[in-house]
C-alpha cells in the first residue's frame, strides 16, 4: 500500500505491519475495531491481504500514511497482548532482512512456531494453578471468616502460586478455587516447575589444552565475543562444549548448540542428557509440527536448559541466552539454499552480539572466513593439537589408481586392506560421495544418455528401488528394455555409485554386514540413530557412504577408513572448490582410529601428485595461508565481499535480458565489478533457465550499497510474473 500516491493523508493512527510476502515494504492499517492502544512492536495480528486474510506482524505505529484515508483496510485482529519476540531476536531478524536483502514479511515468521505462523496462540507448558490477586494479599489473618475452605486456599497461597493438582493434593476441591476467582481474591495462573539445572554425571578430566579454551569461554560470560576452538578430529571437542556449558547452566542461563545435520542429534542428545539433569530439546525439520511447537514453548519460556537445533534453530527465541555454539561452523549445512538465504554461523554470530553472549565455533577444519577472522584477532582462537585419551591421529596411505584394475570402483589392494581389517575384528568404513548405481545409463552401441528432459544433468541409475532418478529436480523414470534412440538392448551404467560398491561389498565379505549410509537408504526417522547403536556394539561391521558419513560422528571401533574417489572436486570450477576438498577428506579421515587401537586411511586417487592431494598428510592449518593469499589476490572473500543476483524463468533470454537492464542501470565504480549476466552451471533445471549476475565488492558496506541499488531497479522494472529473482549474499556457490 506504501506505493500508491500521497493525494491525501491521515492523521489517525496507522499500524505498519510486515505482511507474508515477496514485496520488500510494509504495509499500513487503520487499527482493529475496539482497540485503544498501541500494541507492541512483534505482536501478531490479522490482516485483510486482497482476497484472503493473512497473519501479520505488527512493526511500528504512524501518526500518519503515505495512503490515501478512504484506501487504508482495518486490520481484523489482535492475536496478542505481547510482543511474540524478544527484544534481541526482533531486531536480528530485521537485520538478516536488510542484510541478505530478503523481504521483511518472509523472514519475521522464523521466528515464530509452525502453529504460531499459523496464527495459533503460544503453547503453555505450565500447569493450570491460581494465585493470589492483590486484593486477595490484602485480606486480615483468617479471612474469609465464613468460609474455613476459602480462607484455608488463602493461606496455603500466601507462600506463592500453587497448581491444581498441588491444591488437590491438599485437599482444595475446584469449587473451592472457583469461588475465590469469583471474589477477585484469586486468578488463574499458569505454575511451573521449579528450575534444577545441574550435572547428572562427572565431567571427564580435560587436558591443557581443553582446560585452557574451557576457561576462555567461561570467562567470556555475560559478553560478547567469538572463540574459534581448532581442534583436530577426536580431540574432545565436545568435552569443551559440555564444560563449558555447565558454567552457563550454573548462572541460570539457556545454551543453544546449532548442528549441522538431523543424523548428529540422536548422538549429540544422548551425550548431552547423560551429562545434564536439565530439559534438553532438540529443533529440526524432521520433527512433526506440534513436537516443534512444544519444544519453541520450552525455548521462549525458559524452560528447557539446552536447545539442540539445525540451521534454521538460530532463530528461536529464548528468555535468556548465555552461550552459543555452532559444532562443524565449517559446513555448508548451515546455509539455506531457499527462502531467505543465510549462513545460520553468520547469523548466530550476530545474535551473540545481539545478546551479549559468547559464541564458539568448533571445528577441525575451519572454514577459510573463520581463521581470517581469528587470524586478524576478531576472533580468539583456541588450538586443540591432539586426540584425547589414548586415541592417536590415523595413519595415510595414497593409492595410485591409475592403470589399476578396479572392481566397483576399489582397487586389489584396498580389497585385500579391508579384508585384513575385518578379519581382525574391526569396523572399515568406505567413502563415496555419489548415490545410486551409476552415474548415468548409456547405449553401448549409439552413445545414448539418460538425460533428464527437465534439466541439464543426467538422470542416475538406481538398482533399489529399480530406475531412473534426477538428484537435481526429483523426476523419476522407469528403465528403458531398449535404447529410445537406435533400439539396442545394450544399455550399460556408466560410473560409479554408493550401491554398485556396496553390491560388490556384500558379495565380497558376505559373511560380514555390509551397511550403506546415504540419503536414499536413511530415510526413517530413527535410521541414523540404529545404525549408531549397532555400530557402537563393536562388531565388525563394513559401512559404505556418503558425506553423512563425515560429519562429526563418534564411531570407536571404525580402524580403517577407505576413500574411493579423492578426485571428485580436485578440479572444480568454484573458487570454494579446493577449501571443501580438504575438509572433506580431512573430516571423512577423522573417523578412523579414535580410541585405543591405531587407525589407517586408504586414498585412491589418480593424481598422487597434486598439491593438494600431497597436502592431506599435513596438518589441515598448512593449507590455509596459501588459499588465503590465492584468494586476496583475487579479490575474492574472505579479502573481498560477493553477492549473487539470480533469476529463473522459462525462457532462456528472458532472464539475461532483465538482468542486462539491472546491469546496466548501474555507474561504473572500481570498487566493485559485475561479472555477467551469465548461465549458472545449470543453465536448466526444473525446465527452468538459471542465469545470473555476480557482484565482487572490496568491501561488504560497498557490496551492500549496490545490491540495495540493484534490488531498487529490479522491483521497478516490469517482467514477466513468470520470472522469479532473488538476492544471495555470501553465496555457497557462485557459478
Amino acid at each position: 500500500m506504501n506505493n500508491q500516491s500521497a493525494d491525501k493523508r491521515t492523521r489517525a493512527p496507522v499500524w505498519r505491519c510486515a505482511v507474508p510476502t515477496p514485496l520488500r515494504r510494509c504495509f499500513d492499517y487503520r487499527p482493529a475495531s475496539g482497540w485503544q492502544s498501541d500494541p507492541a512492536p512483534g505482536t501478531r495480528v490479522t490482516v485483510p491481504f486482497g482476497r484472503q486474510k493473512v497473519t501479520a506482524v505488527l512493526l511500528a505505529t504512524a501518526e500518519e500514511s503515505e495512503v490515501a484515508d478512504d484506501k487504508l483496510r482495518v486490520a481484523s485482529e489482535v492475536l496478542d497482548t505481547t510482543s511474540m519476540y524478544p527484544p534481541p531476536l526482533l531486531a536480528l531478524l530485521s537485520w538478516a532482512a536488510g542484510y541478505y536483502h530478503h523481504p521483511i514479511g518472509e523472514v519475521l515468521p522464523l521466528g515464530l512456531s509452525p502453529g504460531e505462523r499459523r496464527g495459533k496462540p503460544q503453547r503453555q507448558l505450565g500447569e493450570a494453578g491460581v494465585a493470589l490477586t492483590e486484593r486477595g494479599r490484602g485480606l486480615a489473618p483468617g479471612a474469609p471468616h465464613r468460609a474455613p475452605q476459602q480462607a484455608r486456599l488463602v493461606s496455603l497461597l500466601e507462600a506463592g502460586p500453587l497448581s491444581l493438582s498441588e491444591l488437590a493434593a491438599h485437599g482444595i476441591s475446584r469449587t473451592v478455587v472457583k469461588a475465590l476467582i469469583e471474589r477477585e481474591l484469586a486468578s488463574p495462573c499458569e505454575v511451573h516447575a521449579e528450575q534444577d539445572w545441574r550435572l547428572r554425571s562427572a565431567p571427564l578430566e580435560p587436558n591443557s589444552a581443553q582446560q585452557n579454551a574451557i576457561n576462555a569461554i567461561s570467562t567470556a560470560a555475560g559478553g560478547f565475543s567469538v572463540h574459534l576452538l581448532y581442534g583436530v578430529t577426536g580431540s574432545g571437542k565436545t568435552e569443551v562444549y559440555l564444560q563449558s556449558i555447565a558454567f552457563c547452566l550454573t548462572r541460570g542461563e539457556q545454551a543453544l548448540i546449532l548442528l549441522p545435520e538431523i543424523a548428529l542429534t540422536p548422538q549429540t542428545l544422548s551425550r548431552f542428557e547423560s551429562r545434564f539433569a536439565a530439559p534438553v530439546v532438540t529443533l529440526h525439520s524432521g520433527m512433526g509440527g506440534a513436537e516443534r511447537d512444544r519444544a519453541w514453548a520450552a525455548a521462549r519460556q525458559g524452560s528447557a536448559a539446552i536447545i539442540l537445533g539445525t540451521r534454521s534453530a538460530v532463530f528461536v527465541p529464548l528468555k535468556k541466552l548465555g552461550l552459543l555454539i555452532i559444532d562443524e561452523e565449517h559446513d555448508t549445512a548451515f546455509v539455506q539454499q531457499d527462502g531467505l538465504r543465510y549462513s545460520a554461523r553468520d547469523v548466530a554470530i550476530k545474535r551473540g552480539q545481539l545478546e551479549q553472549c559468547p559464541v564458539v565455533l568448533g571445528s577441525a577444519t575451519p572454514s577459510l572466513e573463520s581463521w581470517h577472522n581469528a587470524e586478524r584477532g576478531r576472533y580468539r582462537r583456541h588450538t586443540l593439537p591432539c586426540r584425547a585419551g589414548s586415541g592417536v591421529l590415523p595413519r595415510q596411505q595414497l593409492i595410485d589408481v591409475s592403470g589399476l584394475e578396479l572392481s566397483a570402483g576399489l582397487s586389489r589392494e584396498l580389497v585385500r586392506r579391508i579384508d585384513s581389517t575385518l578379519q581382525a575384528g574391526h569396523q572399515v568404513m568406505v567413502f563415496l560421495n555419489r548415490r545410486g548405481f551409476a552415474a548415468a545409463l548409456m547405449c553401448h552401441d549409439c552413445g545414448w544418455s539418460s538425460d533428464c528432459p527437465d534439466c541439464d544433468a543426467r538422470m542416475t541409475l538406481h538398482k533399489t528401488p529399480s530406475g531412473l532418478h534426477c538428484h537435481h529436480c526429483g523426476r523419476r523414470a522407469e528403465l528403458p528394455r531398449q535404447c529410445p534412440d537406435c533400439g539396442s538392448g545394450r544399455l550399460v551404467g556408466a560410473g560409479l555409485g554408493t550401491q554398485q560398491t556396496e553390491a560388490f561389498l556384500q558379495e565380497r565379505f558376505s559373511t560380514f554386514p555390509v551397511i550403506r549410509v546415504d540419503s536414499d537408504n536413511m530415510t526413517g526417522r530413527e535410521a541414523m540413530s540404529q545404525l549408531v547403536q549397532r555400530v557402537l556394539q563393536g562388531d565388525p561391521v563394513l559401512m559404505i557412504g556418503t558425506q553423512m558419513l563425515s560429519k562429526g560422528h563418534h564411531f570407536p571401533h571404525v580402524t580403517l577408513v577407505a576413500v574411493v574417489d579423492a578426485d571428485a572436486l580436485l578440479f572444480s570450477p568454484d573458487f570454494r572448490g579446493e577449501e571443501r576438498l580438504l575438509q572433506l577428506l580431512t573430516q571423512v579421515s577423522g573417523r578412523a582410529g579414535r580410541e585405543a587401537t591405531p587407525g589407517e586411511v586408504l586414498i585412491q586417487t589418480r593424481h598422487p601428485q597434486h598439491p593438494l592431494i600431497q597436502q592431506l598428510e599435513a596438518p589441515y592449518d598448512s593449507a590455509l595461508p596459501l588459499l588465503l593469499s590465492q584468494r586476496s589476490k583475487a579479490g575474492l572473500p574472505p579479502e573481498g565481499a560477493l553477492a549473487v543476483i539470480r533469476c529463473d524463468s522459462e525462457n532462456r533470454q528472458e532472464g539475461m535480458t532483465f538482468l542486462s537492464e539491472l546491469k546496466r542501470s548501474q555507474i561504473v565504480d572500481p570498487d566493485y565489478q559485475m561479472i555477467g549476466p551469465i548461465p549458472a552451471a545449470m543453465a536448466r533445471r526444473k525446465n527452468r533457465y538459471r542465469t545470473q549476475l555476480v557482484v565482487a565488492a572490496r568491501g561488504r558496506a560497498k557490496l551492500s550499497t549496490i545490491v540495495t541499488s540493484l534490488v531498487a531497479v529490479a522491483e521497478s522494472t516490469r517482467h514477466s510474473h513468470r520470472l522469479k529473482w532473488f538476492v544471495d549474499v555470501d553465496p555457497y556457490e557462485s557459478l
